[in-house]
């Protein structure tokens, strides 16, 4: 979309940045990633009541032109360098309204790299509500630029926003907020010079990051490097001593602005909140609780909803099959793409339902006393508390977990975090385990109150949770470095959620979940339905044969009996059942039989596959008319060589340890390599999680059988 004005969003973290972006924007958003690295962009565009389109750019939050992570590192390489295809035309610096000293050291920073910008000063409903009152109009005349009070939670001052955005210039007007030329100013004027800058500022923040920054030649990051030695720069004095003087020059500006009342003590319903919530016995209790209830909602509000899919996708096959004519394309159509679509859909209502969980644990700022309550634990085991956000967002999906592992400083910390992500267990291993736990574990209540499905449930996402902190350990001693990140993180006060912004959640992740997960179950269902259909040499010819012989002599009973015995060979003669076959030796001691083979093989380009895969088998299989859905096909399922069920108590545990640990995401072995540049982390990732799930599942299938 072409665009008239670039703006960049610019802030803290937990400003309410995301959310003013999305008030912007809309669903007229795209998320891709910055020029030359794996950091997300997120991209927007909103009309200006000028008529212009503005393109918007949501850029990673920090506290400090000053990075401390990769994610970091891009506000300062979008802002300084006028060719890169983000850099603004106006910045919106968002910030805090209840901490404005704090917030307003990032806005000194980003001022004296001289592109214009507006301050939007988010919160002040609840600055208003702490007894913070703030004279907006001063402040504006104090540093010589347009300041917009905004709520954006409640979507106040947004109109306003906007205008300031029209109404604001292509000359900077803000005034100078430090005069740094003290700090160093030979190396800076040297500086300056080598890189063509008249910005002492830039010059001074290019001597302190030279180092990562893309833009530069070769030629100059050595002659910055000369400078810095030849005038012995030392990074850390100078930062602090800027820091000191531009929270003395911020003393100044402010003084008068903020009038805190005192009338209500600040954050006083959170800090009594948090007294229990992160209490070291409490809160645990507490958390477990709300683990157990959202995978009790996930069993029981999604099972009617669920239920309807699957009757209508039987239905829907079984109509068709009536109307269509018999034919190669009614059978790919109804029992390859039909079958593969209803394993995927019919799992929409969980996946919306954990999403919507996950998006409310955020909003209301519980899922940040999470993370503070697990830091002194993860240290423990060999894990930043950093560790902790990626492990809590691979509920959702270890790609982005793995990728936001950037902020974790520590070499060491960051490649352990990334190597134990994956068994968390994401929502592709949701499908599995809902479809297993329906098939073998009761739906009965314990104590009158408790779901045993959901308490199943809630404990592979427990087992895998533990699996990893495990893994966490041993690393911890192997992989061998000195230096030690830190978790510093600030707790947002308690708010209620934003139901616009979940409901979008539930909408954007079901969608996701069916195009990209859909895309690639439905092709393994094509290609599985021709290696299903199709068997090599003169196998289908010999079954077909043999059975014509047969059914000359039987009754129109026994005839619908031998067609589903019929197709069952066939299947088992198949390419598909060849490959089944071939690897069933291996699978057998963990209780599998061929058919449950061909899942495990389809499931390492996605585990959500499964699901799919035994839509597509048991769709060609064919059996009793009566048996009309997937999920009764599977529970009445014998093996051919015991006549007893498959699908047994024993079987489902270990299917569900094996999908719990194994690395069966093709996506996840990417992102690895994207992340750590090397084949050798992914590989070794790869290798002991399959082993790891092998020996899981075998050990829980011999003692249960």
């Amino acid at each position: 979309m072409a665009s008239d004005l670039k703006i960049a969003l610019v802030g803290n973290p937990n400003t309410g940045k995301s959310t003013l972006f999305n008030l912007l924007t809309g669903l007229n958003q795209k998320i891709g990633n910055f020029p030359g690295i794996t950091v997300d962009k997120k991209v927007g565009y909103s009309k200006l009541p000028d008529g212009r389109t503005a393109e918007i750019v949501d850029l990673p939050g920090t506290y400090s032109l000053y990075p401390k992570s990769k994610d970091e590192r891009i506000v300062f390489q979008v802002l300084a360098h006028a060719e890169n295809p983000s850099f603004p035309d106006v910045i919106v610096l968002v910030a805090d309204a209840t901490n404005l000293r704090r917030n307003l050291l990032l806005y000194s920073q980003v001022a004296d790299l001289g592109i214009p910008m507006l301050l939007a000063l988010n919160m002040t409903d609840m600055a208003s509500k702490e007894g913070i009152a703030i004279d907006v109009t001063e402040l504006s005349r104090r540093i010589g630029i347009q300041v917009v009070p905004i709520a954006a939670r409640s979507n106040k001052g947004l109109n306003e926003l906007k205008q300031a955005i029209a109404n604001t210039t292509a000359i900077p007007t803000q005034a100078k907020e430090v005069d740094v030329q003290v700090l160093a100013p030979e190396a800076i004027a040297e500086a300056m010079k080598l890189i063509g800058t008249d910005n002492d500022y830039y010059a001074l923040q290019v001597l302190h990051q030279h180092e990562h920054i893309d833009f530069l030649s070769a030629a100059q990051r050595s002659g910055l490097e000369q400078i810095r030695q030849n005038h012995h720069f030392d990074t850390s004095r100078i930062q602090t001593a800027e820091t000191i003087a531009r929270y003395r020059y911020l003393g100044t500006v402010l003084s008068g602005i903020v009038e805190d009342t005192g009338a209500v003590r600040k954050f006083v319903v959170s800090d009594r909140l948090d007294r229990v919530l992160t209490n070291k016995f409490w809160g645990f209790l507490i958390f477990i609780a709300i683990l157990f209830f959202v995978f009790n909602s996930i069993f029981s509000w999604a099972s009617y909803p669920m239920d309807l899919i699957e009757t209508s996708f039987a239905w829907l096959t079984a109509f068709g099959h009536e109307q269509l004519p018999p034919g190669v394309l009614t059978d790919l159509l109804l029992d390859g793409v039909i079958a593969g679509l209803g394993g995927v859909v019919i799992f929409i209502p969980q996946i919306a339902i954990l999403f919507a969980f996950i998006s409310i644990l955020e909003d209301t700022g519980y899922m940040a006393r999470v993370t503070f309550m697990m830091d002194k634990i993860m240290h423990k085991f060999g894990l930043s508390g950093k560790s902790v956000v990626p492990m809590i967002g691979s509920l959702a999906c270890a790609v982005p977990s793995i990728m936001s592992a950037r902020n974790i400083e520590s070499w060491k910390d960051r490649i352990i975090t990334i190597m134990v992500v994956p068994l968390v267990s994401c929502s592709a291993r949701l499908p599995v385990y809902t479809l297993l736990i329906s098939l073998v574990v009761p739906d009965q209540k314990v104590w009158g109150f408790i779901n045993m499905q959901g308490l199943a449930l809630m404990s592979m996402y427990i087992i895998g949770i533990l699996a990893a902190i495990l893994v966490a350990v041993v690393m911890k001693f192997i992989i061998k470095a000195k230096e030690r990140s830190y978790f510093i993180m600030e707790l947002p006060v308690y708010r209620m959620p934003r139901w616009s912004n979940v409901l979008f959640t539930m909408y954007e992740k079901s969608k996701t979940f069916v195009l990209e997960a859909g895309k690639v179950i439905i092709a393994i269902s094509i290609i599985l339905w021709v290696m299903a259909s199709y068997g090599p040499g003169d196998r289908f010819e010999q079954i077909e044969q043999k059975y014509a012989k047969i059914e000359a002599q039987q009754d129109s009973v026994q005839i619908s009996t031998l067609e589903r015995d019929k197709s069952a060979e066939k299947l088992e003669n198949s390419y598909a059942g060849v490959l089944g076959h071939f690897i069933e030796p291996a699978i057998r001691p963990l209780g599998y039989d061929w058919k449950i083979g061909i899942a495990l093989i389809t499931s390492f380009a996605a585990r959500e596959a499964f699901v799919g895969t035994m839509a597509t088998i048991y769709s060609v299989e064919g059996g009793d008319e009566e048996v009309g859905t997937i999920r009764d096909k599977m529970r009445v399922a014998k093996d051919a060589q015991t006549g007893l069920p498959i699908f047994t108590f024993a079987t489902g545990l270990s299917l569900m340890l094996f999908y719990a640990f194994a690395m069966q995401c093709m996506s996840t072995v990417a992102v690895v390599y994207r992340e750590t540049k090397s084949w050798k982390w992914p590989v070794i990732q790869l290798v002991y999680m399959t082993v790891m799930a092998y020996v899981a599942a075998l050990i829980a299938y011999q003692l249960l059988k």
